[in-house]
C-alpha cells in the first residue's frame, strides 16, 4: 500500500533508521533523520519482498505544475498582440520546443527589430498583430515583461495572415505575399531553412 501526501522543502519524513532515502529526500548525519529537498508528493514505497534492508524508501517527486519559462538567451515563439511606434508586444507561446502554461508577455523595443538601420524601423512595417515571430530573449525586462530581439536573419515574422484571412507566404526578408490577392505587406520576415 502506497501512501501519498504533499511535502515542502525541509520536512521531516522519518528516521533514518524506520525508512531509506529515496529520490527528493536526503538523511541529515547530525540528527539521522529523513528530509524533503523539494516540494512535490511524497511517497513511501515498500521495499522488495527478497531485500535485505526491509525498511520502506520514502520519495519526494516534484509536481509538473510549472512549464517551460523564458531565460535569457533563448529562443522562444510569441504571438504579436499590440504594436506602437516604439515597439511591439507579444505573448510568449512556446520557449524552445517545450509550450509555456503561463502568460509571459514579451516586448521587441524597436532598437531590437533588426541589426542594421536601427533608426529607420517603422514597427507597424515590421509587424501587426497576429504574427508569429521567433525572437530571442534578450533581459527579464521590466516586472511586466521580457524584452525579446529579433535582430538576426533566423529571427522575425514566420507566420503572419493577410487581410483576406489567408497565411502569407514570404518573398524577401521584408515583404509577405498574400497567395490569394496577389498583395505584398512589409513584414521582418525571419529566414526558415536553409
Amino acid at each position: 500500500m502506497e501512501e501519498v501526501v504533499v511535502v515542502t522543502p525541509g520536512e521531516v519524513l522519518g528516521k533514518a533508521t524506520q525508512v531509506r532515502a529515496g529520490r527528493g529526500a536526503y538523511v541529515a548525519p547530525h540528527n539521522n533523520l529523513v528530509y524533503a529537498s523539494l516540494t512535490g508528493l511524497r511517497r513511501t514505497l515498500s521495499p522488495p519482498p527478497n531485500s535485505p534492508d526491509q525498511r520502506p524508501t520514502v520519495e519526494v517527486t516534484g509536481h509538473k505544475a510549472h512549464g517551460a519559462v523564458p531565460q535569457p538567451g533563448s529562443l522562444v515563439i510569441a504571438r504579436v498582440t499590440r504594436v506602437t511606434t516604439r515597439m511591439a508586444s507579444a505573448d510568449i507561446m512556446c520557449v524552445g520546443p517545450k509550450s509555456v502554461r503561463e502568460k509571459f508577455t514579451g516586448i521587441i523595443r524597436q532598437q531590437d527589430v533588426r541589426a542594421t538601420e536601427i533608426d529607420k524601423v517603422d514597427m507597424h512595417l515590421s509587424y501587426r498583430p497576429g504574427d508569429v515571430v521567433k525572437a530571442l530573449v534578450l533581459s527579464l525586462g521590466d516586472a511586466r515583461a521580457y524584452y525579446l530581439s529579433t535582430a538576426k536573419n533566423e529571427l522575425g515574422v514566420v507566420s503572419a495572415e493577410s487581410t483576406a484571412g489567408a497565411t502569407m507566404v514570404p518573398i524577401s526578408w521584408a515583404e509577405m505575399q498574400c497567395p490569394l490577392t496577389g498583395q505584398i505587406e512589409q513584414r521582418k520576415v525571419a529566414k526558415v531553412g536553409g
